[in-house]
């Protein structure tokens, strides 16, 4: 494992992100009433932990669906962002990178519900890169809720254009 395959100070993918860039209600450690969910590195893959609230309820108990696609859409795009750096054989959050920083945004989000989601219980998502190329990430991911598989996604990330900066 080489120096840019992970992030040896404990951060996560969404901590490194540039302030003007990190706002996003899913992932943004800016974004006060955010959910500020984090992905990291888990060997070749990466997790994201997120554990819903009452205030996310479709009927009583259970998560409602926008808050599922949420979730895996933060994962991914933060999964991206790792995968594009680790690609480049860049650490990110190094302050001696003065090449621009690889944020992404969401190109394509697709998700299959597979069984309820309740509340109340840790989600663990697990993400694997598909492909990487100049400017776009494929990730599939995965969401657990304890022992249960309760949605697939697959996010197509690309580069975030100049004109969102």
């Amino acid at each position: 494992m080489t120096s840019h395959d992970t992030l040896h100070d404990g951060t996560a993918f969404q901590d490194h992100y540039p302030p003007d860039v990190a706002a996003c209600f899913g992932c943004g450690r800016l974004n006060e009433h955010g959910h500020h969910l984090r992905t990291t590195w888990d060997g070749e893959g990466t997790v994201t932990r997120f554990t819903p609230g009452p205030e996310q309820t479709a009927v009583p108990g259970y998560v409602y669906g926008g808050l599922i696609a949420s979730v895996i859409d933060c994962a991914g795009t933060g999964t991206a962002a790792g995968a594009a750096y680790r690609a480049a054989g860049r650490t990110m959050g190094d302050p001696d990178d003065h090449e621009p920083p690889l944020r992404f945004v969401t190109g394509r989000l697709e998700v299959d519900y597979l069984a309820p989601t309740p509340l109340g219980v840790e989600l663990v998502v697990r993400g694997h890169i598909d492909e990487i190329k100049a400017r776009k990430v494929v990730v599939s991911l995965e969401m657990a809720a304890g022992d249960t598989v309760v949605a697939r996604g697959r996010v197509i990330a690309v580069l975030m254009p100049a004109t969102m900066e």
